[in-house]
């Protein structure tokens, strides 16, 4: 089918309204002809009668009406192929590095490059012969990409079942050479290659099963593990104000994730924090393989100085590839960074279309756009038996913290999980500043569910003694109330909190986690007795103190059991016998 053409009949900013001819569907590629070499790269996003509405992903300075228009006949997609682990990708998979080589410092309008290479040659290993029956999603051979196998499967868009007329034997080749012919059941013959191409708006669905999130996700940050856990393949959303450490935190999990891919999305962060990203992750030291953890990252960045309309583009991006490396049995986590800047994108577009707008002029379908981003997350069962899991955390940048506004309502309707950040721990130096009060999860914990509600009552209760204190003072609160408040803060203090610059606190695993919440909570369980609230106070000062030493020891050192039996005879003495 020959591509449509189209006039430029209005602009307004970043869209473009376009008169055509034939066939055009909604979110159609298109290129507006800007001069004889520029042509810029725009999205269908409505369609009424002959004319089409279209978002340009660049700058739209020098578009002028009557300017020609060609549609390219395919849907916005990304290609997928080994080598894209270690890259960095614009929201249009535009790999930043090779293009900055080309453009020097400041990218050209128009400059779009494949990405993935088609000179690199992979060590193709075959997995099917001749005769076998494959469907679409299943593996035709493997190559090494890093520390995985990276699968070469039937591409995902081919229904039906196929014979393997032909395999290519085992050797290097390029991702655009033939590794199998297959032969479907009218006998016409199709060729596979390492690289395929997907849309991005549509998810990927070759699996047999998909199954419910019940394993936790280990993060090691023990807040979040033992009080609002995260499951493999579910969702979960980091609200809070600017400067309440949403990154940290994100930069924290990807590092000590039990997953085998993380996958960034920086769309509409500021760029001195994707900088910043960028520099530090190929230092990291991977904690699974001691070698950088940049070798099992793929970075998508579309920063706020970066065109809007790419942003919404970008995680779109960054979840089909999640699912793509899903489809290998592999488990992935994305971060989307910030989903707010997102819904800002979405909420320019809906102004220059004239939508009717919903609360505070974010378009009225805002919820069920969010909700069709998080679903793609998930536990699948493959057709050969093995499982995948794609886990998506957004961060929610409201505007003063504002939990009422619509993106973070909208979010919350949709997660498994909600880690809101509180600007007052986050003033306070408490790290994480998860808000142990306002956060919940719907996933179940390494710790027993019992033992975390009886905790979460202590700290509840612990922190409305410690708003009466602000009223009547220390005075006129009760012995057994002090008590309870101090015993709150000592769980804040010692558990909640953690050092993220001691190489044995920053990084908590599971059976530690166990381990130390038992003791503490043997703590809070414990009736004591002092004689008055100053040797209370100085009992839970030195107590804390002492926890502290024995988060920050090794569980195989000697130190670790002395520190453990040093907290129970401390508790042993305090200890109300009456």
């Amino acid at each position: 089918m020959t591509p449509s053409k189209g006039k430029i009949t209005g602009v307004n900013g970043n869209m473009i309204s376009v008169l055509f001819d034939g066939a055009v569907c909604q979110n159609e590629v298109a290129y507006a002809q800007l001069d004889d070499e520029t042509r810029l790269m725009c999205e269908v996003v409505r369609v009424r009668d002959t004319i089409a509405d279209l978002q340009v992903f660049e700058d739209t300075a020098g578009i002028k009406v009557g300017q020609t228009v060609e549609f390219a006949g395919e849907l916005l997609s990304v290609e997928l192929g080994p080598g894209l682990l270690t890259q960095v990708f614009d929201g249009l998979q535009n790999p930043l590095p090779r293009l900055a080589e080309q453009c020097g410092f400041f990218l050209q309008r128009g400059m779009y490059l494949n990405a993935l290479p088609t000179d690199t040659k992979w060590a193709f290993t075959p997995k099917v012969k001749k005769g076998d029956t494959v469907a679409a999603g299943d593996t035709i051979g493997t190559v090494p990409e890093g520390i995985f196998e990276h699968r070469i499967m039937v591409p995902f868009d081919w229904t039906g079942e196929y014979t393997v007329e032909s395999v290519a034997e085992a050797g290097d080749r390029t991702v655009e050479e033939t590794v199998a012919t297959l032969a479907d059941a009218q006998g016409a013959k199709r060729e596979v290659r390492m690289l395929q191409r997907w849309p991005v708006k549509i998810p990927i669905r070759a699996y047999a099963e998909r199954l419910r999130p019940e394993e936790p996700l280990v993060t090691k940050v023990r807040i979040v593990d033992t009080f609002f856990p995260v499951a493999r393949g579910g969702t979960y959303c980091i609200p809070g104000p600017f400067g309440a450490g949403k990154t940290v935190l994100q930069q924290i999990t990807s590092r000590h994730a039990d997953v085998d891919i993380v996958i960034v999305a920086a769309c509409g962060e500021r760029a001195g924090e994707v900088v910043e990203t960028l520099r530090e992750f190929p230092d990291l030291t991977d904690p699974r393989t001691g070698k950088s953890l940049m070798e099992r990252t793929v970075i998508i960045c579309n920063t706020s100085s970066m065109p809007v309309a790419a942003r919404e583009a970008s995680v779109y991006t960054a979840v089909t590839l999640a699912e793509y490396y899903r489809q290998m049995g592999l488990h992935v986590l994305l971060l989307a960074d910030s989903t707010s800047r997102w819904a800002q994108a979405l909420r320019e577009m809906s102004g220059r279309l004239e939508e009717i707008p919903g609360e505070e002029a974010f378009p009225a379908y805002l919820e069920s756009v969010i909700a069709s981003f998080y679903e793609r997350g998930g536990v699948v069962r493959l057709r050969d038996g093995a499982t995948g899991s794609v886990t998506i955390g957004g961060t929610v940048s409201p505007a003063g913290g504002n939990f009422d506004e619509p993106v973070t309502q909208s979010t919350l309707k949709v997660v498994g999980a909600f880690h809101g950040l509180s600007r007052a721990r986050s003033d306070a130096r408490r790290y994480p500043a998860i808000d142990p009060l306002d956060s919940w999860s719907k996933y179940p914990s390494v710790v027993s569910e019992d033992c975390i509600r009886r905790a979460r009552d202590i700290l509840r209760a612990g922190a409305e003694v410690g708003q009466m204190m602000k009223v009547v003072g220390e005075e006129g609160t009760s012995m057994d109330d002090f008590v309870l408040f101090l015993k709150s803060e000592y769980l804040d203090d010692v558990y909640l909190q953690q050092d993220a610059y001691d190489p044995v606190d920053g990084a908590s695993a599971a059976d530690r986690q166990q381990h130390v919440f038992d003791v503490i909570f043997g703590v809070l369980n414990s009736a004591l007795s002092f004689q008055d609230k100053a040797a209370a106070r100085r009992f839970f000062h030195q107590l804390a103190q002492t926890t502290k030493d024995w988060n920050r020891a090794d569980m195989k050192d000697e130190s670790f059991a002395t520190l453990q039996k040093k907290i129970e005879s401390m508790i042993a003495e305090a200890q109300d016998h009456a």
